[in-house]
């Protein structure tokens, strides 16, 4: 089995982007943090996520976020899938976040796009079928 463990992302001030994922994952914690060094740069580190899948947040980055519309390489997006989609737009529009792409309906899924105050995009899928054909007839990445 393979499994996606944690993403590590690279953030200017870690707060702004843990709000963010503590409005749409009120269940995760912060499991860990500390000081830590990269390449000669002091940085901050943080783990947040369950037992088993985390996102680790750095901080003291440097530069701009990749443009989201340009063709430039490097990660375009998260995708978490959810249960109850309605539920994750409600908590997270409690918290002042909008939506960068609608909810929007296609086959067996349910989609919503964010873009967190560092400039990452995170999809939220919800799939309305258990079966792995419909549920991925209708793919976008």
């Amino acid at each position: 089995m393979i499994r996606l463990e944690h993403a590590n992302l690279v953030v200017n001030d870690i707060e702004p982007t843990l709000n963010f994922l503590q409005a749409a994952f009120p269940h995760w914690r912060v499991r860990a943090s500390g000081p830590s060094t990269w390449y000669g740069k002091p940085r901050k580190w943080l783990h947040f996520g369950d037992d088993f899948t985390f996102i680790t947040l750095n901080d003291n980055g440097d530069g701009e976020p990749r443009d989201l519309t340009g063709h430039a390489p490097g990660l375009a997006h998260l995708g978490f899938t959810v249960t109850n989609i309605e539920r994750l737009i409600e908590r997270l529009e409690r918290k002042g976040y909008t939506p960068s792409v609608a909810l929007d309906t296609q086959g067996f899924r349910r989609n919503v796009y964010y873009i967190d105050p560092a400039g990452l995009e995170f999809e939220f899928i919800e799939y309305l079928s258990d079966d792995p054909a419909e549920r991925n007839a209708s793919e976008k990445s």
